[in-house]
């Protein structure tokens, strides 16, 4: 929900990091790993009782995250592996954290047991839809190379989540409740943009030998009267295509929940 938003101003005050990343001799997936490698020490800092550790730390991981995508960008080192890096790393950040915080909290099992469960829902529900629409033209992405969809729980409001859990300890066993119910919301929200985009699409058939021509996919949604034309392999041509967005060229431009 915040994300969109944050990701777009972000890239003018960020400069002096992608310089130094450049210094390094780091690669964008050098920092998608460098993010994942700090969020993991701030897990362990979570299990170990160290609250302001994990929150400085948390907070260091995040800042990789949202910047390797502005590098490869800026530096014109932008790959479709460094997109799919950047999404499943992201995952299991989050995930790691909740192993922390069930180390730490084992009272709330329950919930950090319903918060990974719903973690595998809302990301397959986004990677499931994004699979069905791979063969439509405009299929939506965002700068992560893949759009979430709707939903209240994203990178933004999962980072504040955390937060809060590490700083008001004595209310966590209310804060854990609230967040299962917005990952849960996210969930339902997602299934019911799945039902309304995929509700009139049409079977593809596949291209009968030496037929160049696209097939049309009628995948008419609620007052969208365009059929969406859906890009299929032909013989000859060993490039499969892609879904892009109308925005950008590149769909291999980077990424959570």
């Amino acid at each position: 929900m915040i994300d969109g938003p944050f990701r777009a101003r972000l890239p003018r005050y960020v400069g002096p990091l992608l310089a130094l990343y450049e210094r390094l001799g780091w690669t964008p997936n050098h920092v998608t790993l460098a993010g994942f490698v700090v969020a993991l020490f701030a897990s362990a800092a979570v299990a170990l009782g160290q609250a302001q550790a994990a929150l400085v730390l948390w907070w260091l991981s995040r800042v990789a995250d949202g910047t390797d995508g502005i590098y490869a960008r800026r530096t014109g080192r932008t790959s479709e592996f460094g997109a799919y890096l950047d999404i499943v790393l992201d995952m299991a950040a989050y995930g790691a954290m909740v192993i922390g915080f069930a180390v730490a909290r084992p009272d709330l099992r329950g919930r950090w047991m319903a918060m990974l469960f719903l973690y595998v829902l809302c990301i397959t529900s986004a990677m499931a839809l994004g699979s069905q629409e791979s063969g439509h033209a405009d299929a939506p992405t965002d700068d992560r190379g893949l759009r979430l969809g709707a939903g209240l729980a994203e990178g933004g409001e999962t980072g504040i989540a955390y937060t809060l859990f590490l700083l008001l300890p004595g209310w966590l066993e209310s804060l854990t409740t609230i967040w299962v119910a917005v990952l849960l919301f996210t969930v339902v929200a997602r299934t019911e943009l799945a039902r309304r985009r995929l509700a009139g699409a049409a079977v593809v058939p596949a291209p009968s030998e030496g037929d160049p021509t696209p097939h049309v996919a009628s995948t008419q949604g609620d007052g969208d009267p365009t059929p969406h034309v859906a890009s299929t392999q032909v013989d000859g041509d060993p490039t499969p295509h892609v879904a892009s967005s109308p925005s950008s060229t590149d769909p291999s431009e980077r990424s959570e929940v």
